[in-house]
């Protein structure tokens, strides 16, 4: 039988010998993009994180088994797949036990992550909050595992079609700091700053991980957000960003869309409304926090702080 969980040997090999390793999701390839986009676009992100100097570990379900460090071949098979699931910690082992292919969520990546010692993780945006969430009750798993696992998500904030200032709340309930590089404030995933300051400020990369090397000697327990704003380059204008919004949430209103549903509707017609540009937008974004987990990890592997 297949071992539910299996680290690729380039991964373990650079755990091993203690070098920089960054954890890369995998939703982006079954449900953010179409294919063939979505395979090319995690390519790119692992070329980034090697760019940085550190190993590139993206994350998937495929035959049986938990994978960390997908291939470019296993990468193909997961994107080509018919009824790959987006995993988090509900569904994880009942997709596992059936063999059936599926793609990691935050949640499920931080979990992956810290079962294999990786301590940064990069992705877009975490979930949240949802709007509805007073009535639905609808808080995303990704806040349930950065309470659990102690690894640092370097992010572009929460999903812009959230509720962001309820998510930041509920951060700090659950004892996730949220630090910022170059930023006071939340990032909101398309737009750089929310009006929500974070925790804490930084503007080196050294100083960012003597921060994270003492949450974790601490052994504080919780994961950790790296708050790192979108390029300003590549941000959407408040002109654009704010009717379309608008206009997106009032389209699920009235088409009664609920739960799981909900942020994938959302984001689908922003990238309508839009023109693609908030796809343009997720890319850049991306990349920038591919970049910056790289530096990072390599920072914490040569503990910057000294022992």
């Amino acid at each position: 039988m297949t071992e539910p969980f299996v680290i690729a040997p380039e991964v373990e090999a650079a755990l091993d010998e203690g070098r920089p390793v960054v954890a890369l999701e995998t939703t982006l390839v079954t449900h953010g993009l179409p294919h063939p986009d979505g395979v090319r676009a995690a390519a790119e992100l692992e070329d980034v994180v090697r760019a940085g100097g550190a190993m590139p570990a993206t994350i998937g379900v495929l035959d049986g088994a938990l994978r960390v460090g997908l291939s470019r071949a296993e990468l193909e098979q997961l994107a080509t797949a018919r009824g790959v699931a987006k995993l988090n910690l509900g569904n994880l082992a009942a997709h596992v036990a059936a063999g059936a292919p599926g793609s990691t969520t935050v949640a499920a990546t931080l979990f992956a992550a810290h079962q294999a010692g990786i301590r940064v993780f990069a992705t877009g945006g975490i979930g949240g909050v949802h709007r509805d969430a007073t009535t639905s009750g609808d808080v995303s798993a990704d806040l349930t595992a950065l309470a659990r696992f102690p690894v640092a998500v370097v992010c572009a904030g929460a999903k812009a079609v959230l509720d962001l200032a309820r998510t930041v709340e509920l951060l700090e309930t659950l004892g996730v700091p949220v630090l910022g590089l170059g930023t006071d404030e939340f990032p909101a995933f398309y737009r750089r700053a929310s009006g929500l300051p974070v925790d804490r400020r930084f503007d080196s990369v050294d100083d960012l991980a003597c921060a994270l090397t003492a949450h974790f000697d601490l052994g504080l327990g919780t994961g950790v957000i790296v708050a790192n704003p979108i390029p300003a380059a590549d941000e959407l204008p408040r002109e654009v960003y704010d009717p379309a919004l608008e206009r997106a949430l009032a389209d699920a209103a009235a088409q009664g869309v609920r739960g799981r549903a909900v942020t994938p509707f959302l984001l689908e017609r922003l990238r309508e409304l839009t023109g693609g540009r908030t796809v343009a937008a997720n890319l850049a974004l991306l990349r920038d926090n591919a970049r910056l987990a790289a530096a990072l990890a390599v920072a914490l592997a040569r503990e910057a702080c000294g022992a």
